[in-house]
């Protein structure tokens, strides 16, 4: 279990018994606000200081960061019994705020096992927190283990998404719930309802362009400012409508930027495979053009910043590139070339990914462009109205 801490000392403490990386926030935060990974003793003296900043007085949570994959389900629960109206899956790991992340329902990748167990938690959290109303809880599958990250006993933002693609109407439920009705008076079976028949794929839109220097890096902090959503009968259709209606339009020009951190060298090699069998001319910094072209993936080497042209800078003004791949150093040590290359490819209209998961993503959607998309009439989807 982690910590609550007051003092960078104390913090480090809690972060040897855990083992880094650990999860460094303040007791109370909203959207993520000053939510740090921290992968060294440094990290902590600079993160404790920057957190203190903005929650003065308040205790300080350390805990183990887990790598894994994040899902996440609202509930609503009458006292008795809940009723799930679906889980949803993240695309990017844990480490990206939920409100950063693709979503997708029903979700795709996990076990019968995950399943049962992120169903068997959310009853008994329900229930031991004697919740009458909607409940939201965030999780993490490490393999076929599964971890609470945070219970919030009220209503979320994912609230108006999952209703939609369900058509169980959560709010309205809770409502009457609230005013004494059972789950079973109203006329749900309780538990996880069956998955629906589309599959839905909600995509974060942000603003970056219009904020000027902010680093938009995605990490434990939220940044997004509004999101879409892309729904069709698989799921390659539903996630290419989703970065369609996200503003990503690709290709173009069919030129990209490869710059990785050194542990993500290997996982990006596969990823690169997958653009360039789409037609992708792959442009890489010295590093990660050497590992690419090692493992058969053609990579032009492109010169850093401030070294002599044509270095990325020239690339990204000539406006000739359709997407930047960068995934920054972890912890505090970040790389001033790496925000300026992000800054300026933004400003030059060049859609930027800094999560290895939002690249796959990406790929998968290149790869299975639908010639011609279905249209789907939201008003369709069943609703369940409560009696």
């Amino acid at each position: 279990t982690g910590g609550t801490v007051y003092t960078a000392e104390e913090a480090k403490a809690v972060a040897h018994r855990l083992g880094y990386p650990v999860l460094v926030r303040p007791s109370y935060v909203l959207g993520g606000q000053g939510m740090q990974i921290a992968i060294s003793d440094n990290d902590i003296d600079e993160f404790i200081g920057i957190i203190n900043r903005i929650a003065q007085d308040h205790p300080i949570l350390v805990d183990k960061y887990v790598v894994g994959k994040e899902l996440e389900v609202d509930a609503v629960c009458d006292g008795t019994d809940i009723v799930i109206p679906g889980i949803m899956e993240h695309i990017e790991r844990a480490g990206v705020h939920s409100g950063d992340s693709i979503s997708v329902y029903p979700a795709q990748t996990i076990s019968d096992t995950v399943r049962e167990k992120i169903v068997d938690y959310t009853r008994k959290l329900a229930l031991a927190l004697h919740v009458k109303g909607m409940i939201n809880i965030q999780f993490i599958a490490s393999g076929e283990d599964v971890y609470v990250i945070e219970v919030n006993p009220r209503s979320s933002r994912t609230v108006p998404y999952i209703s939609k693609v369900t058509g169980i109407p959560i709010v309205s439920l809770a409502a009457r719930v609230i005013c004494g009705h059972t789950l079973k008076e109203l006329g749900y079976t309780p538990g996880l309802q069956p998955a629906g028949e589309y599959i839905a794929v909600k995509m974060p839109v942000f603003s970056f362009e219009k904020i000027r220097g902010a680093d938009i890096s995605l990490g434990p902090e939220m940044k997004s400012t509004g999101e879409c959503l892309g729904i069709a009968k698989t799921f390659n259709e539903a996630l290419y409508k989703a970065f369609e209606g996200a503003g990503v339009k690709l290709p173009k020009h069919k030129k990209m930027i490869m710059t990785v951190r050194d542990e993500d060298k290997e996982e990006a090699v596969e990823i690169a495979r997958r653009f360039e069998a789409v037609g992708y001319k792959i442009f890489a910094t010295t590093g990660t053009a050497k590992v690419l072209n090692e493992n058969g993936v053609k990579a032009y080497r492109v010169k850093k910043l401030e070294q002599e042209s044509p270095n990325i800078l020239d690339l990204l003004l000539a406006h000739e590139i359709d997407l930047v791949i960068d995934t920054p150093a972890q912890g505090a040590e970040h790389s001033k070339d790496g925000f300026v290359i992000r800054r300026n490819a933004i400003e030059t209209g060049v859609n930027v990914l800094t999560s290895l998961d939002t690249a796959k993503a990406l790929a998968l959607s290149l790869e299975n462009r639908a010639k011609e998309l279905t249209l789907i009439d939201i008003a369709t989807v069943k609703n369940v109205e409560a009696k």
